[in-house]
């Protein structure tokens, strides 16, 4: 066969990845590669299952319409044979009606293969006959020839060698008509067309079509039944052989006994039976003379019929079509003249092409399962959602280059879980990081307001806290105006207080980093927070080394503010919690308070300057923005958690900073730079 011919080929725009002609291949000649399902020409016997069963019709078979259409149109002599399940296929034809569309078309001769079939049963009668020591397997079903011969190698010597009815009847019209003739098989089967490529039988069948393309056919070329002229086929007619293809017709046929008990054939079809029954005959299970096997519940359920007819519907159809016309074919045609195409050569020799791949180690096959999560036999599901039937058998085809690991359904799912986690955890950073930006934005037009605004009012202001101390000195401390006046000078103090902190914001400053013990920076800090009785403060170090890199002063003032914070956060009491850590090339300094929380829909406000839920007189609103700012000329970074819902748990604050360890700043200097 030309190792060019592709009978069945993927149509990959249309390919869904559903595995289902994986699942329904018995070869295994499916390979799916970069999520899409091929189908390996070398590997497939034209049982047409994949074909059968893909729903977005991605699977199509060798197109041989052109084939025939110039094989009519040229200047010769073209006979056409009908496999003897026409009569299943046209329900809606009477027979001689089909006979007349086909000579229409241009055949200048319409014969049956059942007359063929006729001349196969009786040569399988006499090799039963002849060879009692013997067994058997039918060669009727070319995809069955290719399966034994690709995969069961060692099973090639016990094909009867008896052509096929198909190549019986081309021989038989050749020897009546003339070697020159050209002959088109029409039938159900796709692997015909394959077969009729076969060294062995090269140059008898010029071309294969099947009922849906000899439909295509007369549709092409605008051919109605009740526009041509009823024919009956051409001689020699066939008997017993109209009915070889439903199920046991070979036996029927060739008057072989199937009996149970004897046991001398047996017969079996459909896309696993076959394979089993395969299987057991290597294995020596099976003792009968003659297996026949067909790859699809007989030939009426070929794969090459256009419409989806029921099984009995088309049994009943040959069944009937054979009962009327067996006396008749009699009749016509007497014993001397079949006698004539008796010694018609049928021979055939068969040929192992062993395909097999040898299984691999068992390590092998554990480390496969293991890359797909299977480290337990209990994690191995055999669901078939891959398209076989375990686990096992899937971590076999992904070594032999047939299959992909992203093809396990639970795998899959597994990996896209983790996927949807990274995936939100990563939308998780990039709300954060913009949200920083965007506060980051803010800071800055905010730091340029407060600085204009700072320079702008600080030497009026300046001018009227001085004169209104002035007058509140010289002023009785029991008239009505000295209460006014200390109005005056208290409000203007408040007044540099918050233009102090705009210009402390607004102003650049630099980190001035050196080694500082983090124990004793606490310790430092925590002496200059004035305490109440009723709340405790706590202290962890967990640093493996508490020497770390800051700008001391500008971390005093960050977690003083945050102290302050979480103190007037419980006027009742509560605990303060101050913990530092490892965190890789990080270290984290957490302040965390049993207060009254933040509110949810505050947290998002709560670095913005000049924003406060403090009452006036208060707060400015700039502590824990200028702590933002001075964490971020850390390169570090602030997060808090809170919670102000006591249905939801326990209330309080928790503030994580994050900032680099010794060693990292020079790597993130140089990165900057």
């Amino acid at each position: 066969m030309s190792d060019t011919f592709k009978l069945i080929y993927t149509v990959k725009e249309s390919c869904r990845v559903c595995y289902t002609c994986v699942r329904d291949c018995p070869a295994k000649a499916i390979r799916i590669s970069g999520g899409q399902a091929e189908v390996i020409n070398e590997r497939c016997i034209g049982c047409g299952n994949c074909v059968r069963v893909c729903s977005q019709n991605a699977k199509q078979v060798y197109a041989s319409v052109w084939e025939a259409e110039a094989l009519l149109d040229a200047d010769q002599k073209v006979a056409a044979i009908l496999a003897p399940s026409f009569p299943a296929e046209f329900l809606d034809f009477k027979p001689e009606t089909v006979v007349g569309m086909v000579r229409a078309l241009g055949f200048e001769y319409v014969n049956e293969v059942a007359f063929g079939a006729d001349l196969v049963a009786r040569q399988y009668r006499k090799l039963i006959r002849e060879n009692p020591d013997k067994q058997y397997i039918a060669t009727t079903c070319p995809a069955l020839v290719t399966y034994v011969e690709k995969y069961h190698p060692a099973l090639v010597k016990y094909l009867a060698p008896i052509v096929s009815p198909m190549v019986a009847a081309a021989k038989v019209l050749r020897q009546k008509v003339g070697p020159d003739v050209k002959i088109v098989f029409i039938g159900p089967c796709f692997a015909k067309k394959s077969e009729a490529r076969r060294d062995q039988t090269q140059g008898l069948i010029d071309s294969v079509l099947t009922f849906a393309e000899l439909r295509m056919l007369f549709k092409k070329r605008n051919l109605l039944p009740e526009t041509v002229e009823q024919t009956d086929f051409d001689p020699p007619y066939p008997e017993m052989g109209m009915v070889f293809p439903v199920t046991r017709g070979l036996v029927q046929t060739s008057g072989l006994n199937d009996d149970i008990v004897d046991g001398e054939v047996i017969a079996t079809d459909g896309k696993m039976n076959f394979v089993h029954a395969i299987k057991e005959f290597e294995k020596g299970d099976i003792r009968t003379r003659l297996l026949e096997v067909l790859c699809c519940t007989g030939c009426i359920m070929g794969p090459g019929f256009s419409r989806d007819q029921p099984y009995f519907s088309r049994r009943t159809a040959v069944s009937e079509y054979a009962k009327v016309r067996l006396d008749l074919n009699r009749k016509r045609m007497n014993a001397d003249e079949r006698q004539a195409y008796f010694d018609t050569d049928l021979s055939v020799n068969f040929e192992a092409d062993d395909l097999r791949v040898p299984l691999p180690t068992k390590e092998e096959i554990n480390e496969v399962l293991r890359r797909m999560g299977k480290e337990k036999p209990e994690d191995e599901l055999d669901c078939g959602a891959c398209g076989y039937e375990t686990c096992r058998e899937h971590a076999v085809a992904i070594l032999k280059g047939l299959a992909e690991s992203e093809m396990c359904l639970p795998y899959t799912i597994e990996r896209l879980k983790k996927s949807l986690q990274e995936l939100n955890l990563s939308h998780e950073q990039l709300a954060s990081t913009r949200q920083a930006l965007i506060n980051a934005e803010k800071m800055a037009s905010m730091g340029q307001l407060s600085a204009g605004i700072a320079h702008e009012i600080n030497n009026p202001l300046g001018v009227i806290l001085l004169y209104s101390k002035m007058l509140l000195e010289d002023c009785d401390p029991q008239s009505e105006e000295y209460e006014d006046l200390k109005m005056i000078a208290e409000q203007a103090e408040r007044c540099k207080t918050i233009v102090s902190g705009l210009l402390n914001f607004a102003r650049k400053n630099k980190v001035t980093l050196k080694p500082t013990n983090v124990r004793e920076l606490i310790d430092r800090c925590l002496k200059a927070v004035i305490k109440p009785q009723n709340i405790e403060i706590r202290i962890e170090h967990r640093l493996t080394d508490q020497i770390v890199d800051l700008d001391e002063d500008q971390i005093i003032q960050v977690l003083t503010n945050l102290i302050v914070n979480a103190i007037e956060a419980m006027p009742e009491g509560g605990v303060i919690r101050l913990i530092t850590e490892d965190k890789g090339s990080e270290w984290q300094i957490i302040v965390e308070d049993t207060g009254c929380g933040i509110p949810e829909h505050i947290l998002p406000k709560i670095f913005e300057p000049l924003f406060t839920t403090k009452k006036v007189g208060k707060g400015t609103g700039l502590g824990l923005a200028v702590t933002y700012g001075i964490i971020k000329m850390h390169h570090g970074k602030i997060d808090v958690k809170s919670n102000a819902d006591p249905d939801k748990g326990a209330t309080g604050t928790r503030f994580t900073i994050t900032l680099p360890k010794r060693g990292t700043w020079q790597t993130l200097l140089n990165n900057k730079n």
